[in-house]
């Protein structure tokens, strides 16, 4: 690749006039690139021809190194390309394609439209909506799928869950159709008080399918763990989780039937192409119009007649101002306390980035320092490069600078996955578990993120899941201080200083701190193993919370983790049920809505009459379903179970396959 060696003097010498300023000239002139290069640096005459055609094209920026890339992708979402492939592809209109074709020259990289991709472009905008499936990717919910999903959710979880409109689209304010926005809640109601929330905004840019998805199944999974998963179960019981699934539908709506559709559909700015509306992530208020977006109505990155003039946007500003307290200064270097409560996420798709503020200066954000670690943590989970969000250009009226720079609380913007139009395999199969994951642990530290993110995680944290009442146990646990993803630089090395645990009341809460040692006798490595005997003298039988955490040698605390302990149903306890059954009939034990578990061995001896043939399962109940998870189906009127049961609720069945009458069940926990 042909490589300029004067690139900083460009900006000097290059004007319009040698770019497609001079699609306007007859005849057409000629300019060597600087340096005695054998490129040119003005438009050709195939290049004046299709913008003449196009205000939006596809461009293919062939790149040189990983840096090049992280650069081109922070400024503009590619459609197509990869940091492996060595080119990316962007939709720009003319003024975009001029700095690119300018900086491609400054860092050696070969600038050009393709036609094909850029006719294909074209083509999808002028698409009629289509039904109601997402073509190809059946693992992505349309808007209609995705609102009746959370409905959903909110009836089958009433206590946990809540979904309410936050005000119409720009479509449904015109009474043109269009939806309504909504916030899907989620916390347990009935403990009240102030918690602490994390508020996920997801697919403000339309095309962009698998953000909707992800904070879709975020929900389900943190709804169908509650209660079974100790960290789920505290999480949603002392802090909030608002999720945004659907931030642009009316531009989704277009995106579903095919168009590559960035904005939302505004069309009172109309465009000759049909590219109409405003980008909604160029039109929040904080530093609006300072940069890296367009007053070109037919652009991609349109920034709007005026800051925070799109009624979506004023939706989700309205929102995220209700989330969160104001805890900055009105000064650019006014920085948050470190106490300052809340996590915000704007997800879009694609480019493998956990990006912070700030976006329209390279000006590290008076939160930086505190940013930039829980940014390398949350980037461990999903392995994306973590960044500040500025690129080769800054970009400005952004979700992320409004709600850090309104208001001090920390905000990010995660980059899903590796394809604009993700492969259902590629999204189930990595995209969602990682950032699943990292999700999560937004949550985990969402009552101080500034402190906890750099903070030592508790994990492999271990205990016997039943302990008979007045015994005792071993806490066992892992406490690292190494959790960051440091592909752009290195956090400070920090040791472990100490860990400790608490019973039911948690560290915030008032919760008493019992020490724990580390195994190898002294706290003095970044990760250490720790342990500790615990009694469960003068414990109430029933199911207990242990929470775990350590802190590291700066005195920071990292965020708990926390496991479920049931007293009283030690290991070698016996009950035995009694029944009887007709011919063909099925009877339950203790009940038809079974019994909570901890985990550990069951075991079930069932005897009934003599010429009778009775069988017996074991079932657990998933979300709404039973399901058998063990069978003993002999021709006796004797039958035995033994199951390695995790946590959860099961009960026993027991079938008369011949005969009727009564039964004795022997159950071993």
């Amino acid at each position: 690749m042909r490589r300029f060696t004067n690139g900083p003097a460009l900006s000097l010498i290059l004007s319009s006039s040698l770019l497609l300023g001079a699609c306007s000239q007859t005849p057409q002139p000629v300019a060597a690139a600087p340096g005695g290069g054998t490129g040119t640096l003005v438009a050709t005459a195939d290049e004046c021809s299709t913008f003449a055609q196009n205000p939006v094209v596809v461009s293919r920026i062939e790149f040189r190194t990983p840096r090049d890339w992280l650069d081109i992708v922070k400024t503009f979402e590619p459609v197509g390309g990869s940091l492996e492939e060595g080119f990316v592809l962007l939709d720009v209109g003319k003024e975009d394609f001029e700095r690119l074709r300018v900086t491609g020259l400054t860092r050696g990289w070969t600038v050009q439209i393709d036609a094909k991709e850029t006719q294909r472009h074209s083509a999808s905008l002028k698409n009629p909506l289509g039904a109601l499936s997402i073509s190809g990717y059946t693992c992505y919910r349309t808007v209609e799928e995705t609102y009746t999903s959370a409905q959903n959710l909110a009836a089958q979880y009433p206590n946990l869950a809540t979904w309410s409109s936050i005000g119409p689209t720009w479509l449904k304010s015109k009474a043109r159709g269009g939806y309504d926005m909504n916030v899907l809640k989620l916390t347990n109601r009935s403990v009240t008080g102030t918690k602490p929330r994390l508020l996920i905004t997801a697919s403000i840019h339309a095309r962009e399918y698998t953000p909707a998805e992800l904070s879709t199944r975020f929900a389900e999974y943190l709804l169908a763990n509650y209660g079974k998963d100790a960290d789920v179960t505290w999480m949603l019981d002392t802090q909030e989780v608002w999720l945004v699934l659907q931030s642009n539908p009316d531009g989704r709506k277009k995106a579903e039937a095919g168009a590559s559709w960035r904005k939302n559909v505004n069309d009172t700015q109309p465009c000759s192409n049909g590219l109409y509306g405003t980008d909604l992530n160029r039109n929040f208020t904080y530093a609006w119009g300072t940069g890296g977006s367009s007053a070109d109505p037919c652009n991609e990155t349109y920034k709007g007649v005026s800051a925070g003039s799109e009624i979506e946007t004023q939706n989700l500003q309205n929102l995220i101002k209700a989330a969160f307290a104001d805890n900055r200064g009105p000064a650019r270097t006014d920085a948050a306390p470190a106490s300052t409560p809340g996590v915000y996420i704007d997800v879009h798709s694609y480019s493998k980035l956990v990006l912070w503020p700030w976006g329209d200066t390279t000006t590290v954000a008076p939160n930086g320092t505190a940013l930039q670690s829980l940014g390398r943590k949350l980037a461990y989970f999903n392995g994306y490069t973590p960044e500040q969000s500025v690129g080769l250009y800054p970009t400005s009226g952004t979700t992320d600078d409004f709600a850090y720079g309104e208001l001090g609380v920390a905000s990010y913007t995660i980059e899903l996955g590796t394809a604009f139009f993700e492969p259902c395999s590629t999204f189930t199969g990595t995209t969602l578990p990682q950032n699943q994951a990292a999700l999560l642990y937004a949550l985990r530290v969402a009552r101080a993120p500034y402190q906890l993110g750099s903070g030592p995680d508790s994990v492999s944290v271990t205990a016997p899941a039943s302990v008979a009442t007045g015994g005792s146990f071993t806490l066992s646990a892992s406490a690292t201080n190494t959790r960051f993803n440091t592909s752009n630089g290195a956090e400070p090395t920090r040791t472990i200083s100490g860990a400790e645990y608490f019973i039911d009341t948690a560290p915030w809460a008032g919760g008493t701190p019992v020490p724990m040692t580390a195994t190898d006798g002294t706290f003095d490595a970044a990760t250490e193993s720790v342990q500790a005997t615990v009694s469960a003298a003068g414990l109430s039988a029933g199911k207990h919370t242990i929470y775990v955490r350590a802190k590291n040698n700066s005195g920071t605390y990292g965020p708990v983790s926390a496991l479920f302990v049931t007293v009283g149903a030690a290991s070698g306890t016996t009950t035995t049920y009694s029944g009887s059954v007709a011919a063909a009939g099925n009877s339950y034990q203790p009940s038809t809505t079974g019994f909570s578990y901890a985990g550990g061995t069951l075991k079930g001896n069932l005897s009934a009459a003599a010429g009778t043939d009775f069988d017996l399962y074991l079932q657990k109940l998933s979300g709404t379903t039973w399901t058998q998870v063990a069978a003993s189906e002999g021709s006796t009127s004797t039958e035995a179970i033994t199951y390695a049961a995790t946590s959860g609720t099961y009960r026993w069945r027991v079938y008369a396959y011949s005969g009727s009458g009564s039964y004795t069940l022997t159950e071993t926990k």
